[in-house]
């Protein structure tokens, strides 16, 4: 399953190491004039080696517009692109070419397909998202109006408290970690390197906020907003956890603390359900909690199997990220933006 998507609809391709990696975005209407240096800047947010606290490979991550664009507008034809592997280095994975790294898609996918590509993980390399931030910057121009903001609200136990009206959006890309607040991202850096140094790696939490949101957006029964959004999430690799709305914490409170009494003009005083009643969007903002696990890939020692059912030790090689969130940013506002210009799509395909 390669695409994501009904009427806005991406498709992609590529592995970690191979020649390339790329997609076609079906369904994008005609006439969008695409600001393509923006583009670009998306991608930029998400690559690697943009700071100290990420993996060091160096990608320029260029994505090259092949169909579907004539003279800077889109012309309703399917927009195909490809984002070329320039810093491959698969040698450090030939220690892993018959072994299961722990945690890692290795086994599963030997298991399911009975091959695999063993240089940094093949099609299940997080190298995959790359595509999917040039959809969603795509998908941007088809909704102007709504703002999506991710940042990051946690690193291991360094955890914002208040909530998301309490900082200034402004300041997230201010550093490295892509926190709003200043002074825990600096401890949130500081953790990240001491993690590195001891060959080891860390999750986090990335909050995404949708504001001026169009009412209506959702597809009952199956295909509730939050539960699309919820299917892209737990896409990304490494995610473990969708929360939105007050989430878990709901459990605790009553039914007379969780309902969002309406003001007359049809808003509400409070917005515990997150923009989100019955799977419909109510015009307040969404907000969500997406929760990533430690990268799998240690630079220490540790246990494992091989393809001939051998217990070995092995260490981690190449460049990895100590900690996911940071770069995991973009890519949670790309999705959110995918999923949103789809929905909006459908909406408007009722009539």
């Amino acid at each position: 399953m390669n695409s994501f998507g009904k009427l806005f609809k991406i498709t992609t391709f590529g592995e970690s190491h191979g020649t390339a990696i790329g997609g076609v975005i079906d369904g994008c209407p005609s006439g969008l004039t695409l600001d393509f240096d923006w583009i670009q800047d998306q991608l930029d947010r998400r690559k690697p080696g943009q700071s100290s606290i990420v993996t060091q490979r160096k990608e320029s991550d260029t994505v090259e517009f092949l169909s579907g664009i004539f003279e800077g507008k889109t012309t309703g034809a399917s927009i195909g692109f490809i984002i070329p592997n320039d810093n491959q280095k698969s040698n450090d994975y030939d220690h892993i070419k018959g072994v299961f790294r722990p945690s890692h898609a290795d086994f599963t996918y030997e298991k399911k397909y009975g091959i695999r590509d063993h240089r940094g993980g093949g099609r299940t390399s997080a190298r995959e998202t790359a595509n999917w931030v040039v959809g969603g910057a795509v998908a941007k121009h088809i909704i102007p109006e709504v703002k999506i903001t991710a940042f990051v609200s946690a690193v291991g136990e360094l955890k914002m408290t208040e909530d998301y009206s309490h900082y200034n959006f402004d300041s997230i890309e201010e550093t490295a970690v892509r926190c709003p607040d200043l002074e825990l991202a600096a401890q949130m850096i500081n953790r990240i390197k001491e993690i590195r140094k001891e060959g080891n790696t860390i999750g986090g939490e990335v909050t995404c906020v949708i504001q001026n949101m169009p009412i209506g957006l959702g597809e009952p029964v199956f295909d509730k907003l939050h539960a699309r959004l919820g299917q892209a999430m737990m896409s990304i690799n490494a995610v473990k956890g969708f929360e939105y709305g007050d989430g878990f914490s709901a459990i605790a409170k009553t039914g007379s603390e969780m309902n969002d009494q309406f003001n007359p003009d049809g808003s509400t005083q409070s917005n515990h359900s997150g923009g989100i009643q019955g799977g419909v969007s109510n015009g307040m903002d969404i907000y969500f909690k997406v929760a990533f696990k430690p990268v799998a890939t240690l630079m220490s020692t540790q246990t494992t199997l091989t393809v001939d059912g051998d217990m070995i030790e092995m260490q981690g090689k190449g460049r990895h990220d100590p900690c996911v969130v940071p770069r995991a940013v973009p890519i949670v506002e790309s999705l959110a933006a995918m999923v949103i210009a789809d929905m909006q799509m459908l909406q408007k395909a009722r009539g």
